[in-house]
């Protein structure tokens, strides 16, 4: 199964592009694992709040084929502990879907037909954090799910 992060804009700063190298280097021996960057808007500063939701919609809506199973991170979004969440992607192997997408919206988060496309919506946490830090946590949690999948020690519970 392949598995990829959609985001919008790029991640900034040198601590997070670390932590985020790291763990999906790790990703590696388990998956397929990409990050695939979206320029944030030009002129975002001259649209409303909806014009820019739809356009960044528009833009990852682009990056979606037919087949692939899209998963929106979404502070309204399920919440699960780590060993629900390794089950997650178990089950999602196990129904053989061939490419699952997990996409991190813009600073108002995702259009309407973003939540039409999407499969469900997840939530890491009821805090909130920044959309940059959103992506580490994701690798993190993603390649603590696998460990556990793989019996290996990461993940002590």
């Amino acid at each position: 199964m392949k598995v990829t992060l959609l985001t919008i804009g790029k991640t900034e700063e040198a601590y997070l592009q670390t932590g985020i190298s790291t763990y999906s280097k790790r990703l590696e021996r388990y998956t397929t694992f990409t990050i695939k960057e979206i320029p944030a808007l030009k002129n975002a500063k001259n649209l409303s709040e909806e014009q820019q939701k739809n356009k960044e919609g528009e833009l990852l809506l682009e990056q979606i084929s037919g087949g692939d199973v899209l998963f929106l991170l979404d502070e309204k979004g399920k919440e699960f502990d780590s060993i629900a969440f390794s089950k997650f992607f178990q089950q999602h192997m196990n129904n053989s879907v061939k490419h699952l997408i997990f996409a991190v919206g813009g600073p108002y988060g995702f259009s309407d037909q973003v939540y039409k496309r999407a499969a469900g919506k997840i939530s890491l946490s009821k805090m909130t954090f920044s959309h940059q830090m959103v992506r580490l946590f994701f690798v993190e949690q993603m390649y603590r799910a696998f460990t556990i999948l793989k019996n290996e020690p990461y993940h002590h519970s």
